[in-house]
């Protein structure tokens, strides 16, 4: 297991500079099954970083960017008539997937939040009262600016009882930031 881990925190250390407390919760989470909301300003590679983790683990991953005009049904998917076979089914929201990146989840208001209630607590979907299960890995990541504050809606406390961690993210450090010197010599041939 351990190996692993190694690998997967490898992968991401090629793309990800620094964030070694991020990825470390992140993996802690994902073997806990919880899920995690990620705080930190614009530009620190948090829509990165579940992307490249969702790659890393040859795994399903939808991004799901919360407005303030999204409605539940935009998250869970819904059920719709089909003319052809004189039947309803469901076509499934982008929640169907087994990495989840909520993008800037405080814009959406409280009614579209509550769309993530069920999902991310008992891992199932209720739509017109048919139950469709996740398939495993089923990870929800959600993020938050914390500058922006105009045009966003608080988390209810039911909400956030829902992530294992709240992670705040930083710039990396300078020294993080700074190419290494196989780094610097691959961009050197590269030009």
């Amino acid at each position: 297991m351990y190996n692993a881990v190694g690998a997967v925190k490898n992968e991401l250390r090629k793309v990800i500079v620094g964030q070694e407390e991020m990825i470390d919760l992140l993996l802690a989470a994902l073997f806990c099954n919880g899920h995690v909301l990620i705080e930190g300003v614009p530009g620190i590679a948090k829509t990165l970083t579940a992307k490249l983790l969702a790659k890393t683990l040859d795994v399903g991953f939808s991004r799901i960017q919360f407005t303030p005009d999204l409605m539940p049904s935009d998250v869970v998917g819904t059920t719709v008539f089909n003319m052809k076979t004189s039947d309803f089914t469901f076509n499934a929201g982008p929640v169907f997937s087994n990495i989840i990146l909520i993008d800037e989840i405080n814009r959406a208001p409280a009614k579209t939040q509550s769309a993530l209630f069920e999902v991310m607590e008992e891992y199932q979907v209720t739509v017109d009262g048919t139950t469709h299960v996740m398939r495993q890995p089923f990870f929800v990541l959600a993020t938050q600016n914390p500058i922006e504050q105009e045009g966003t809606y608080k988390l209810p406390e039911a909400q956030l009882d829902r992530f294992i961690f709240k992670i705040k993210v930083k710039y990396p450090e300078l020294e993080e930031e700074r190419p290494s010197c196989a780094v610097s010599a691959a961009i050197s041939a590269w030009r």
